[in-house]
């Protein structure tokens, strides 16, 4: 693929997982009051508004407002440019990896605009099966589990495709 196509694909992506993210989450900020509850599907699916003043599950929420500028904004940041920078660098980057790549940099964006925008994230859905159960999370958070999710399968079927080759050539 080439590097043109590389950021056209990878733009994309990553703008489509922006816009997700932030369209859901306005609709959030104007239609469902802080720390009401919605249940969409019984106990098992439940909208609610949090805002989210630290990072995953709230790591970080009691850092003072200079250190969160460091590690919640500009770290972050850099990361993802780095992370776009590589995929576009890198000229054998499977599709998938692209792709995969693109989501977790769409959903850090997402979250990061709301960070340096509002000073908090805004969270909404929250899933519980049983004893398995979710904190709150936004379609941000979505898109880099996806992504990171995506990456794994990449690893497995590479996995699987290398013990092929090496049966056969053995």
């Amino acid at each position: 693929m080439n590097r043109l196509l590389k950021i056209f694909v990878s733009l994309l992506v990553i703008f489509c997982n922006i816009s997700c993210d932030q369209i859901t989450k306005e609709k959030v900020r104007n239609e469902i009051s802080t720390s009401e509850t919605i249940n969409v599907i019984n106990d098992n699916f439940i909208l609610t508004k949090v805002e989210n003043t630290g990072a995953a599950l709230s790591l970080g929420e009691n850092l003072s407002p200079q250190l969160k500028i460091v590690f919640l904004q500009i770290l972050p940041i850099l990361f993802l440019m780095l992370m776009f920078y590589c995929i576009i660098r890198i000229k054998n980057i499977t599709k998938l990896n692209l792709v995969a790549i693109s989501f977790m940099i769409g959903g850090g964006i997402g979250n990061i605009y709301d960070r340096i925008l509002y000073n908090s994230v805004t969270d909404f859905m929250y899933l519980e099966f049983g004893s398995l159960h979710t904190g709150i999370f936004n379609m941000a958070d979505v898109s880099v589990v996806v992504g990171t999710l995506l990456l794994l399968l990449n690893v497995i079927i590479s996995e699987i495709n290398n013990k092929r080759y090496r049966n056969i050539s053995i």
